[in-house]
């Protein structure tokens, strides 16, 4: 148990289980056609990382519906549908999308629809806070380009991650959106078959064969206010409760789902803020209750504090390095977060540790996870297992903190073969054992350290580029300090230099006054609800 939150929230705690689905109305679609396609991308605009097409992973067909476990052959929600997969595009945060690699997933997509169309329904698979190079509003984009190939009468569902961003655009493209509960995302498969489940619950109703009236009313509350997700852990006060409450929302006669988006901080946008969608037939309760929430969010927001206690790097390594620490002692390197959109390789957290005295000597085991360099994993695995290297490391991609750092030292071990890291060499320079790697990675779970010859449980301090724990990394952290360190995902907002954001977003404009949290009620193609 981590000792900054001596009570934790259980992990399934937010998990909304829809149960089966109801039994089909006998004027609903026995079996509704949906595709499925969607492009999910976390983009920071302030890393000069360009994720091209190299960054994503394209599913089709079968693969694409292999994708989601709750479709399995043979499932409930399987067997409910006939599913039509078309294209979807994945990738590891990271820098803002190449025009070409947007343009031509998006195309595929568009001639999926019109090859393959019509559909009754469609699942909307985004995250949505995905920045493409001089361009705005990239899920607003791809949703209003969905939508007029699509037709009016398509159901279009859509999954988000609640650091993603509802803009205008795909608030009045899409039908039914919903996003996680949990930061850390323990629900993120949850949340995409509640999507489903919540399509074919309007496909397979009383109204199911009516396209209109199977649409439901949307409330949508736009909240100013714009926190990373470190100060909006769901595990803390008041991120806590203000998610909870979203399943006793739901719960109310006339709603069918509810949501709370914290919105993505490190792309300069003007959609970039909070944002409250509540659906559902009762339009009253749906306003009601979006403008609640909104207005709970407004009053919490400076209330809001980081998951975990904060320092400089240099003060956290102090605290980790002291004689009565506990070990092990993680740091969070959270200013080149890549699963936050920060590049991967910033030098500059590993060449202060390379900087320290008190580190030369090779009588600790501090393992730093992780900067990736092609050329450099490339010399180190040349020179193989034991030999003596000199490398120059990281830095290329972003070295505004730093350029690339020199480290002298053996090779620790060589691993050929991940699947997402490629190549990865640990180079041990005193107590310094320093992860390389050859393309970007994430370090999560306890394996990724293990297959490299390293164990976290033994180890004195491990500084992983994260910012709050993931769950495997909580549990094994008997210290733990979030260290605010630079990079493209820096937690201090207001030194980034945003300019784009509409006037009043907290805490970037605090002028003090109210916004107006009227939520905006309409069902697609109808406008705004009395």
């Amino acid at each position: 148990m981590n000792p900054a939150d001596p009570s934790p929230v259980r992990a399934d705690a937010h998990l909304v289980w829809k149960g089966p689905l109801p039994e089909r109305h006998p004027a609903g679609l026995a079996r509704p056609r949906i595709g499925i396609a969607g492009i999910s991308i976390e983009s920071s605009t302030f890393s000069p990382h360009v994720s091209g097409d190299e960054s994503f992973t394209i599913r089709t067909g079968d693969e694409l519906l292999g994708y989601y476990p709750f479709l399995a052959e043979g499932s409930p929600l399987r067997e409910a549908a006939e599913w039509v997969p078309l294209t979807h595009g994945r990738s590891l945060p990271g820098g803002a999308v190449d025009p070409a690699t947007y343009d031509r997933i998006k195309q595929d997509i568009i001639t999926g629809v019109r090859e393959e169309g019509p559909f009754d329904g469609f699942f909307f698979d985004i995250h949505g806070a995905m920045s493409v190079v001089g361009r705005d509003d990239a899920e607003g984009d791809l949703a209003a380009a969905l939508r007029a190939e699509l037709g009016p009468d398509t159901l279009v569902s859509t999954s988000m991650d609640l650091h993603g961003n509802v803009s205008e655009a795909l608030f009045e493209a899409a039908d039914l959106l919903t996003c996680y509960r949990m930061a850390p995302h323990e629900d993120w498969l949850n949340t995409k078959e509640r999507a489903v489940h919540n399509l074919l619950v309007r496909l397979r109703g009383a109204d199911g064969a009516d396209p209109v009236a199977r649409r439901p009313h949307k409330a949508w509350v736009r909240v100013p206010v714009l926190l990373p997700g470190e100060k909006t852990s769901t595990r803390i006060e008041p991120a806590r409760s203000l998610y909870a409450a979203l399943a006793e929302v739901e719960e109310l006669p006339g709603v069918l789902d509810a949501s709370i988006w914290v919105g993505y901080a490190w792309a300069d946008e003007p959609r970039c803020h909070a944002t409250v969608v509540v659906l559902g037939d009762d339009t009253a309760t749906i306003r009601d209750q979006a403008e609640r929430l909104g207005r709970a969010f407004w009053d919490a927001r400076a209330d809001f504090a980081f998951v975990g206690p904060v320092d400089s790097l240099d003060g956290a390594l102090d605290e980790a390095l002291a004689e009565d620490a506990p070990r092990p002692f993680l740091i969070s390197d959270s200013g080149d977060n890549p699963t936050a959109g920060g590049a991967g390789d910033v030098s500059w957290t590993l060449g202060r540790l390379l900087e320290r005295a008190d580190l030369s000597r090779g009588d600790r085991t501090v393992i730093v996870a992780s900067v990736f360099d092609p050329d450099a994993v490339a010399q180190a695995a040349r020179a193989g297992t034991g030999a003596r290297v000199r490398l120059s490391v990281g830095g290329r991609v972003d070295g505004r903190p730093r350029g690339p750092v020199e480290i002298d030292g053996e090779v620790f071990s060589v691993t050929p073969g991940d699947a997402v890291a490629g190549t990865q060499v640990v180079v041990r320079a005193g107590s310094v054992y320093a992860i390389v790697t050859e393309r970007r990675k994430p370090f999560h779970h306890l394996d990724d350290f293990r297959v490299l010859g390293l164990d976290p449980a033994r180890a004195d301090v491990v500084i992983v580029k994260i910012g709050y724990l993931e769950p495997e990394l909580y549990e094994l952290a008997a210290g733990w300090v979030i260290a605010l360190t630079p990079g493209g995902v820096d937690q201090d907002l207001l030194r980034l230099g945003h300019s784009r954001l509409l006037p009043g977003v907290y805490p970037f404009d605090d002028t003090g006054i109210g916004p107006d949290l009227t939520a905006r009620v309409e069902r697609r193609g109808e406008g705004e609800a009395a």
